[in-house]
């Protein structure tokens, strides 16, 4: 007989009854109720903290220096350079580079991002590279070395 999920039960002693709070003095558990003495945390509705909350102490976030610059409309893409491109083994002259394939030969691992093609590394294969973005300098070199630069423009 194979065993099967509904046939597991929960070991025997694991449940245990919860405590009873707020049951008199005697209790050990009553007036405070396990909260101790005034403060947010003893009154109802209380405790619930904004994550960044250090107890009245200035927050770390606002007391670090804040420099530089975070632009919130930054699109990630997916970034190869020609070097890339000429060491890899299953590309070969003639070629038809994408998203797709780089994804397929797990050279790149994020689907559903642009594609950028970087001038980082020699290129000699003429090969034909689908992308959404060119630096001019990888542009340049995919040309020069008898292949095609094509823009993906959505």
């Amino acid at each position: 007989m194979a065993l099967r999920i509904e046939d597991i039960k929960r070991p025997r002693g694991i449940k245990k009854p919860g405590k009873r709070k707020g049951r008199g003095i005697g209790s050990g558990r009553g007036k405070t109720s396990g909260r101790g003495h005034k403060g947010a945390k003893s009154r109802s509705g209380g405790g619930v903290y904004n994550p960044g909350f250090e107890g009245g102490q200035m927050p770390l976030v606002r007391r670090i220096p804040k420099r530089g610059f975070t632009n919130k409309f930054r699109r990630a893409k997916n970034v190869i350079n020609t070097g890339t491109l000429q060491r890899v083994e299953a590309i070969v002259d003639g070629a038809v580079i994408d998203n797709a394939f780089l994804l397929e030969k797990r050279i790149i691992r994020k689907k559903g991002l642009q594609l950028k093609v970087l001038a980082k590394g020699r290129l000699d294969k003429a090969i034909t590279v689908k992308a959404d973005a060119f630096s001019l300098a990888a542009k340049k070199a995919i040309e020069e070395a008898g292949g095609k630069a094509i823009n993906n423009v959505k």
